[in-house]
């Protein structure tokens, strides 16, 4: 494999980041010399510090796909900029693969800088096809995903992660339509997201393994990882989160430390300028791969492996972690594929959403540190950190922040989406969220919600102008829903990704991402030539109207000295006005 002229590290590397602690880990030995036909270009590299392109990386498994019959590449989608976004799949089951085997999806690339999963599933796709590690298909099959985000990925070079040490050149976090695909999960924007969910629907992982390099403060790990539920939290999938935590864990945590790693909880710092203050488990929100997967109930596990170590050893941490889950998955897959479908069989009454960070540590956690001094900065004019490079000998007692929901749903029997919503039709199709489609017009007794207190959001997210929702007045309504309509029913395994979606009120929901904005615009108006008399007609003929207006005069001064909001009053509860203003479109068929 070609490589580009490179430089010998990072121009700011050295000088720029702090040292690394020394690592001769067991794992080394996986390593393939330069001169083997089968190196990657990660092992071609004198340093381990590269990582191929994607014409390069493509070009490398073609040729593995050619050479071995137990490798083949399936492309499932193209990028905004052209490129083909593939996967390789090692089985030996041929074209076709076996349903009863358990399938481990490995996406790597999500974020293109963060490229570890790609050159360690090219190691091991290597040693599979041609080095005695086909043995790890026997009852598994494997699919890699080096690639997700194909644009981001070539758009690189030395200056794009500068928390981060190595690959010398790397790609860019964000895609060529500056999106955060790990923002992506539920509202499926973005093209590159869409192809993967209609990709995973297909070949229906039993464990999907989504990863990442981590930023922030510097510590001993250098494998970390996580899902939701874990050691026993809250989970949308209790029964897959035991299994992880009764076998996979424990499993994962013993083969990385034989090879020489040190594996740990994915946490993150709650204040980078003071190390100690705490730790958070980052969020739990569905939008990100471990808190969509637990919704949809794929067993997910996000991993975070550490910036500040080499690139070398994060590969080779990430080389173990996919051999062990193919290991375990081939001893206890089936149990596993049994607590997901536990899991898939729950109909919750209520479904907690919008997590938010304990204001509370919910105790403390042991944590390996590295050594730090603080001194103060000409730069920045205050007090920042300084990494030693050290491991610190003394287990830090770190206060924990867990995250905690701070609204609960009610679940519908079912949802109501009007045809000319196409848009969110199709995203709730691309999820796998089964519907009826009306071939006629039909009228349908459902609940609406009238949108009490919108608040637009001063700046954009994700190519969004957010909006929130806190209060909501539920309505009664006969509702012509046109043909093309769709019926949702919550009763099926997406249920609750529908209720996350569909609720107003839901940080993860349509609405919330801006996406339905035309309920907030008022179309009509009266003059006060015309309102004016019109209220003080209806003052006098209604006394229970009089005392609810006084009552409002006398609670909000500020109402009662402006003109325009005391006939504003009068007008909303005139047949005048409109009806439909902040009337949320979609309607609940509720529980009978």
């Amino acid at each position: 494999m070609s490589q580009p002229d490179l430089p010998n590290a990072k121009p700011w590397d050295q000088p720029f980041l702090p040292p690394a602690p020394e690592w001769n880990g067991k794992s080394k030995a996986l390593l393939r010399p330069a001169t083997d036909p089968w190196a990657s270009g990660f092992e071609q590299d004198a340093e381990h510090d590269f990582s191929p392109n994607y014409v390069d990386t493509r070009a490398w498994f073609d040729k593995l796909d050619a050479a071995s019959a137990l490798i083949r590449i399936e492309e499932f989608g193209v990028s905004p900029e052209g490129r083909p976004i593939y996967a390789v799949i090692a089985s030996k089951d041929g074209a076709k693969l076996d349903p009863k085997k358990p399938v481990l999806l490995v996406q790597a690339g999500i974020h293109p800088g963060e490229i570890d999963g790609k050159d360690a599933g090219m190691m091991i796709l290597r040693d599979i096809a041609f080095y005695g590690r086909d043995n790890l298909i026997d009852k598994v099959n494997l699919i890699l995903i080096p690639i997700l985000s194909v644009d981001g990925h070539e758009r690189s070079g030395a200056y794009s992660r500068p928390n981060q040490r190595g690959p010398r050149i790397q790609g860019w976090r964000n895609t060529a339509t500056n999106q955060n695909l790990n923002r992506d999960y539920m509202k499926l924007d973005q093209p590159e997201m869409r192809a993967v969910r209609a990709f995973a629907n297909r070949v229906r992982p039993d464990l999907y393994l989504d990863v990442h390099v981590t930023d922030g403060i510097d510590y001993q790990y250098d494998v970390t990882f996580g899902y939701n539920g874990e050691d026993g939290g809250w989970s949308r999938s209790p029964a897959s989160a035991k299994w992880l935590d009764e076998h996979f864990k424990p499993a994962m945590y013993r083969a990385l430390e034989a090879q020489g790693h040190i594996p740990g909880a994915l946490v993150f710092a709650i204040d980078d300028r003071d190390p100690k203050k705490g730790l958070s488990d980052g969020g739990l929100g569905e939008r990100f791969s471990n808190g969509w997967g637990a919704a949809a109930h794929v067993p997910t596990i996000l991993i975070e492996n550490h910036s500040l170590k080499p690139h070398e050893q994060r590969v080779l941490g990430t080389y173990v972690f996919i051999e062990q889950s193919l290991r375990v998955l081939a001893q206890r897959g089936g149990d596993l594929r049994a607590a997901s479908a536990k899991d898939a069989a729950l109909r919750p009454a209520e479904i907690p959403a919008n997590f938010a960070a304990d204001d509370k540590p919910d105790g403390t956690r042991d944590f390996k540190g590295i050594q730090f001094e603080f001194y103060d900065s000409p730069a920045s004019g205050g007090r920042e950190v300084r990494w030693l490079g050290k491991p610190d000998p003394v287990l830090w007692q770190m206060p924990f922040y867990g995250s905690q929901p701070t609204l609960t749903l009610k679940r519908p029997a079912a949802y109501w989406v009007p045809a000319y919503r196409a848009d969110l039709i199709e995203r709730l199709k691309i999820h796998g969220v089964v519907m009826e489609t009306l071939d006629a017009p039909r009228t349908v007794s459902v609940e609406m919600l009238r949108l009490d207190d919108p608040k637009v959001a001063a700046a954009t997210n994700e190519g969004h102008v957010p909006i929130r929702v806190s209060k909501v007045t539920p309505l009664r309504r006969d509702w012509v829903y046109p043909k093309g309509s769709v019926r949702i029913s919550t009763d099926q395994p997406l249920g609750d990704i529908v209720v996350l979606l569909l609720e107003p009120q839901s940080s993860e929901s349509f609405f919330a991402w801006g996406m339905v904005p035309e309920v907030l615009n008022r179309v009509e108006y009266i003059e006060g030539y015309a309102i004016a008399p019109m209220a003080e007609k209806m003052l006098a003929q209604d006394p229970g109207l009089k005392a609810a207006f006084e009552a409002k005069l006398a609670a909000d001064p500020e109402f009662a000295k402006n003109p325009d909001a005391r006939l504003s009053w009068f007008y909303e509860r005139t047949p005048f006005f409109d009806d439909r203003w902040k009337l949320y479109p979609i309607g609940r068929e509720l529980p009978r």
